[in-house]
């Protein structure tokens, strides 16, 4: 995938490169007709298998705008998604707080303040899964954090996106499901998540943290 960096994505004016996974490239840009900072998620197409591009490609239409209903405090929300060169795009709000992992890179998080950064976490999940959608990557990277100090769930969704259907998804030549390695529970790596695999990569997390 080229660097986008300086380039425009319709409205959105790519600023500079946030991070980076195995599925997808997130930038800070700019929104030209509101005027306002978010943050553009790009999916990695090349990552998959030729012959499930096209199949991708009518799943994150229908996926987004599943994801873009969800509604809570605890979810970054989906606000725009769209299409560039044939490689799919997520637009969500920016935070500027950073991400958990960059908080437990600080060290050990006493289990109070693990419980009341991942309260909110919880919740969000409990809500998307009354609406039928798994996260599928739960991780530190993907929990952002706002100015004010409250945690976030972002990602809702991705990997279901990015799945050719809803039992298995494979990686070009990994053979394995999609997700973290690290926080993925053993049904997750044969294809066979549900609602609990969440919750046990959300117990890893805190772990973790602590």
């Amino acid at each position: 995938m080229a660097n986008l960096i300086g380039q425009s994505l319709g409205r959105y004016h790519i600023i500079e490169q946030l991070g980076e996974g195995g599925m997808a490239i997130v930038y800070k840009a700019f929104d030209t007709r509101l005027e306002r900072e978010v943050a553009v998620k790009v999916i990695r197409m090349g990552r998959l298998a030729p012959d499930l591009a096209d199949k991708t490609r009518q799943r994150f239409d229908r996926e987004a705008k599943a994801l873009a209903r969800l509604n809570h405090p605890g979810i970054v929300q989906v606000i725009d998604f769209g299409e560039h060169e044939g490689v799919p795009y997520l637009v969500m709000p920016y935070l500027s707080g950073g991400t958990l992992k960059e908080r437990i890179k600080n060290g050990r998080i006493p289990w109070q303040k693990t419980i009341e950064l991942l309260s909110p976490v919880s919740h969000a999940l409990e809500y998307a899964h009354r609406q039928n959608i798994i996260h599928r990557d739960i991780k530190p990277a993907n929990i952002l954090i706002s100015e004010s100090g409250t945690t976030m769930l972002s990602d809702f969704g991705v990997a279901k996106v990015l799945s050719e259907s809803d039992e298995t998804y494979e990686l070009t030549g990994t053979g394995m499901g999609v997700g973290t390695p690290e926080y993925m529970a053993p049904e997750q790596f044969r294809g066979q998540a549900d609602s609990r695999a969440d919750i046990y990569a959300l117990g890893v997390v805190m772990y973790e943290m602590v």
